[in-house]
């Protein structure tokens, strides 16, 4: 019918082919929850527009409708506008023309498609062959939450959108964040650029200090010495409200890159005093501890640090029912570190046994590869765990690393599997 051509043709959430697996749209509305309402102000609308569009897929439409709702309102109050409405909202009312479409009140979807429509004329692109930055900006906002080919759309949709609307400063940090994480195993060159985009952005949005702890970390591959204004960046940290959005996670690397594992966990010690329900604060903490343990297995370890690991882990596997792989994962290697092998194995067998992603399932492989070699000692199984992980078409740091070891592997010609490594290997190649 009509009505569908034109709502097939609406830039939303709906039309823009995002991966809705249950599994990952659960994920998702954890990590979504996790950026919070103060630190992702800037991003709000898109944030409940989002969720809006998730609880839709996992079959919650009142929950849906109320996230749509919300983001409308988010938008009002951010954009500040002399006008109630803007083209900021195109994206939020596509959204809900198609979820009254699909509940079946095609009135009310056709006074949303009205409303598009409106908004399209008043507001146009500055660009005819081009969408309207808005929708760009919230297109990239949203294929960055996804993989890594969604997160190179999202890099060139953040560039047409800042070529069109130069002052958005969020639009500038977030697409250094994008072009980071999409790129940070590249060349030197390629590095070297997104360093001095980094810089400037960093100068336009001081407040943002993710994005500050990243610019820093590039400064240290440099050579620089940064350790006082880590500390700096720390000090302000704990003035803040705990989000993923917050730069927590990125400072807690630096403070184990650069200054230390026990100044780390004192951090973020420190962060859950102050936060002592705060979710992702606990995730945070668990990392730094199993990173810890797992790194220094030639110091003796005091059964204090082991507890509080293992009771961290524990209970950010139960605040994260869908979303907390690393965790168990982590918590089945410390096991393992501490030579608790059965319930190290019980946790590894659970996970190997369970439905994955292709992206989880290379993770998984690749650490359960390794830990069938190190701590099992069963060289064997490990090569078929790499050649598991490193035969998903997924490019990652899991892929690489899986690739390299077993080419060392094939090197030694000492493993019982060389020769199916390397008709493996060879098959890749083709």
């Amino acid at each position: 019918s009509a009505m569908e051509t034109k709502l097939e043709a609406l830039q939303c959430h709906f039309t823009w082919e995002l991966d809705d697996t249950t599994s990952r749209l659960l994920q998702l509305g954890e990590k979504l929850e996790d950026i919070g309402t103060e630190e992702g102000r800037s991003w709000l609308g898109h944030i409940y527009n989002l969720q809006g569009y998730i609880q839709h897929r996992l079959g919650f439409a009142e929950q849906a409708r109320s996230f749509f709702n919300k983001s409308e309102e988010a938008f009002r109050q951010i954009r500040k506008s002399a006008s109630d409405t803007g083209p900021w909202l195109l994206v939020n009312y596509g959204n809900r023309a198609w979820w009254h479409h699909l509940q079946g009140e095609h009135a009310e979807s056709q006074a949303y498609l009205a409303k598009v429509d409106a908004l399209t004329e008043e507001h146009p692109s500055p660009s005819q062959e081009d969408l309207h930055p808005d929708i760009y900006a919230e297109k990239a906002w949203t294929l960055m939450k996804f993989g890594p080919d969604q997160k190179l759309l999202a890099v060139e949709y953040f560039q047409r959108a800042i070529r069109m609307q130069p002052d958005m400063v969020e639009w500038h940090s977030s697409h250094i964040l994008v072009l980071v994480s999409a790129f940070s195993h590249s060349n030197a060159a390629m590095m070297d650029g997104i360093f001095e985009k980094m810089k400037i952005a960093s100068k336009h949005d001081p407040e943002n200090l993710h994005l500050a702890a990243l610019y820093v970390e590039a400064r240290a591959r440099n050579r620089k010495q940064i350790q006082e204004e880590v500390r700096e960046l720390a000090r302000r940290l704990l003035k803040k409200a705990v989000s993923s959005y917050s730069g927590l996670k990125a400072i807690l690397r630096l403070y184990r890159m650069y200054l230390s594992y026990n100044e780390a966990i004192d951090l973020a010690e420190e962060v859950l005093e102050r936060h002592p329900q705060e979710r992702y604060a606990k995730k945070c903490a668990a990392v730094c501890y199993c990173k810890k343990i797992l790194l220094h297995k030639h110091l003796r370890l005091e059964p204090s640090l082991t507890s509080r690991a293992i009771a961290l882990c524990t209970e950010v596997i139960s605040l994260y029912p869908h979303s907390a792989l690393k965790t168990r994962i982590a918590l089945a290697n410390v096991y393992g570190q501490l030579n608790r092998r059965d319930e190290a194995q019980r946790i590894y067998d659970r996970l190997l046994q369970s439905e994955l992603d292709p992206e989880q399932a290379q993770m998984l492989y690749c650490y359960y590869a390794k830990y069938a070699n190190v701590v099992q000692r069963k060289s064997s199984e490990s090569a078929e765990y790499y050649m598991r992980a490193a035969g998903i078409p997924v490019k990652s740091v899991y892929r690489d690393n899986s690739l390299r070891i077993l080419e060392r592997i094939q090197e030694g010609n000492q493993n019982p599997k060389c020769r199916e490594i390397e008709k493996f290997l060879a098959e890749l190649q083709l």
